[in-house]
């Protein structure tokens, strides 16, 4: 599969929310899409980065954008994360990983020297045309929600 990059076309998909709704990404057709993946809800990084983005929401929604989180974590664990943590936007299961395998997110990674497959922390800024925008591979999780506001912005 060709890596993603601003301009691309945006590879459409259908998940799981939070509320165990499905959310198909063309239906926000007309609307800036902040994508962002991240490895596992509740965890230290994943946790300061989506709480990041929701300090940060009232100023993504000012410009438009919806934000949408996806995990390999079931609609269960999103839930709850979404709940402890008062995220006010929609977080997604991917599960079977297809949605971060098409966005090219899903990738040999390596902990205490064991390797494994594993979603890579990315984000995919996708445009009102369905086209991505802006790609951000290997984030830092604390500072990375500002930088896209700031990609946002122009």
């Amino acid at each position: 599969m060709a890596e993603l990059k601003p301009g691309s076309k945006a590879p459409d998909f259908t998940l799981l929310t939070d509320s165990g709704a499905k959310l198909k990404l063309s239906s926000l057709a007309g609307k800036t899409v902040v994508l962002y993946f991240y490895p596992k809800a509740d965890t230290p990084g994943c946790t300061k980065e989506a709480c990041t983005f929701g300090e940060l929401f009232p100023k993504f929604e000012g410009l438009g954008a919806v934000i949408l989180g996806v995990s390999p974590d079931p609609v269960k664990s999103i839930a709850k994360f979404k709940q402890k943590y008062k995220l006010p936007f929609t977080l997604l299961a991917d599960e079977e990983h297809a949605v971060a395998e098409k966005y090219g997110v899903w990738v040999e990674k390596s902990m205490y020297g064991k390797t494994y497959m594993g979603m890579e922390r990315s984000t995919f800024v996708i445009g009102k045309d369905g086209k991505i925008s802006h790609v951000f591979r290997k984030v830092k999780p604390e500072a990375h929600p500002a930088e896209v506001l700031a990609a946002l912005k122009g």
